[in-house]
């Protein structure tokens, strides 16, 4: 009952929140987070912890990890309807310019951060802020969050050059971040125990990415063929939903052959599940539209889930707070300077190498994901690196949406339009 409880609390708190904020034009994905954060840990969670009642809001960190699995379901789906912008027929007019601009972004990033980060290191001393803390930390900085950047395109129906480069970008970004943290995180482990590991830093993120890839195809050839045997809507609706969950159950597989972690990313996986599906079924775009309708309130909760996990214990240190702030002040930078030069060089329009690096600040998922393997680096050096990533996101993905919003809307490719009620649209016409 207190699982049920929990659920439609968040999801009314979210619905609600996204009216309060509505006249201040701030995106829908702001609410769903600060929602989050009213009913989580720090607010309403404890008041029902005072009072006594389990399911009045996210009592714990640990209650709300009770929800993990809604939010993977989640990521898969997101990482789904990415792959919906991996079609053939749009590749050949951006998939140069998105691989290319992907990459370069993402290595800026890192080295941005990982110099500003290096230099602070030197100054505080190794006690406080160690040097394989500020490496790792320059690989996370690579990650990008797909999901708030595909809710922010989906409600305003953002269309034009920008979103058609943007959404692609944000797909690589997966790819490209885990490959870079692979490397600068091996340089980290061998830094703190003076042995290096080719195995993680090479071998690792290769065998991920390939099984991740061949996974997604197998899938996406499967969904395919299965989609075949039904004809109704509801049942074909049912099958897409049956193959993404089953895709990212099968994704939460890993295991150890000898020094080699076998295992696939989700959202890898899901990615590739899409590109193939919508580019081999002929009814894929018509599905694509109703998997989009039916997952709404699950991003809703999603994004409710993430507010709620964000940590805001971190403020009590000045020393993270600090690191943190130059952490989202270059990590921007190097965003928005990768991505400006890379496009420039790509031959992308003005508007392009303007606005395309304020769209990919947004970061959660991934990159939290990450601080989960830099706990090998020592229970003090691990800690560092997730709390200053939990400042980091905290203020992305409050920030990170508008400023997405924004972007776009300058670029034109956002408009403004007076929205009716249902009532009105379908009134009967005099």
């Amino acid at each position: 009952m207190d699982i049920l409880l929990s659920i439609s609390i968040a999801l009314f708190a979210g619905l609600m929140m996204t009216r309060v904020i509505k006249p201040f034009g701030l995106p829908a994905v702001t609410g769903y987070l600060v929602a989050g954060i009213l009913i989580g840990p720090y607010c309403l969670g404890q008041l029902g912890n005072l009072l006594g009642i389990t399911g009045l809001g996210f009592t714990s960190m640990e209650y709300v990890e009770r929800f993990g699995v809604i939010s993977d379901v989640a990521l898969g789906f997101i990482a789904f309807s990415i792959g919906n912008e991996f079609r053939l027929s749009s590749l050949k007019k951006t998939g140069r310019q998105a691989t290319i601009i992907g990459i370069i972004q993402a290595l800026v990033a890192t080295i941005f951060v990982d110099i500003a980060l290096c230099i602070l290191s030197l100054i505080l001393g190794e006690e406080i802020f160690p040097m394989s803390a500020a490496i790792t930390l320059g690989a996370i900085a690579a990650a990008t969050a797909p999901a708030a950047t595909l809710m922010v395109v989906r409600q305003y129906k953002a269309k034009g050059p920008l979103t058609d480069l943007l959404l692609p970008i944000v797909a690589l970004d997966d790819a490209v971040g885990l490959v870079i943290f692979a490397v600068s995180f091996g340089i980290s482990k061998a830094m703190v125990s003076g042995k290096v590991d080719i195995v993680s830093i090479i071998v690792n993120p290769i065998v991920e990415i390939v099984l991740s890839i061949v996974l997604g195809i197998v899938m996406g050839i499967a969904f395919s063929e299965t989609e075949k045997f039904f004809h109704s809507r509801s049942k074909r609706l049912s099958v897409s939903v049956t193959y993404v969950i089953l895709t990212v159950a099968i994704t939460m597989i890993k295991f150890n052959i000898g020094p080699v972690t076998v295992g696939t990313s989700p959202l890898l996986t899901c990615m590739m599940l899409g590109t193939v599906f919508c580019n081999i079924c002929e009814s894929s775009e018509e599905l694509m539209e109703r998997v989009d309708r039916w997952t709404t309130p699950l991003f809703a909760l999603f994004f409710v889930i993430s507010g709620a996990e964000l940590e805001l214990s971190v403020f009590r240190s000045a020393a993270i707070v600090g690191v943190g702030i130059v952490f989202v002040l270059v990590r921007s930078l190097g965003k928005i300077v990768g991505a400006a030069t890379s496009a420039k060089a790509t031959g992308c329009n003005h508007t392009i190498v303007k606005y395309l690096g304020i769209t990919l600040l947004p970061q959660a998922g991934v990159a939290l994901g990450m601080t989960v393997s830099a706990m090998q680096l020592g229970e003090f050096e691990g800690g560092l690196i997730r709390n200053i990533v939990l400042f980091a996101v905290l203020i992305y993905e409050l920030v990170g949406p508008l400023l997405t919003k924004i972007a776009l809307t300058k670029a034109g490719e956002i408009i403004p339009e007076e929205r009716k009620s249902s009532k009105v649209l379908n009134a009967p016409k005099q």
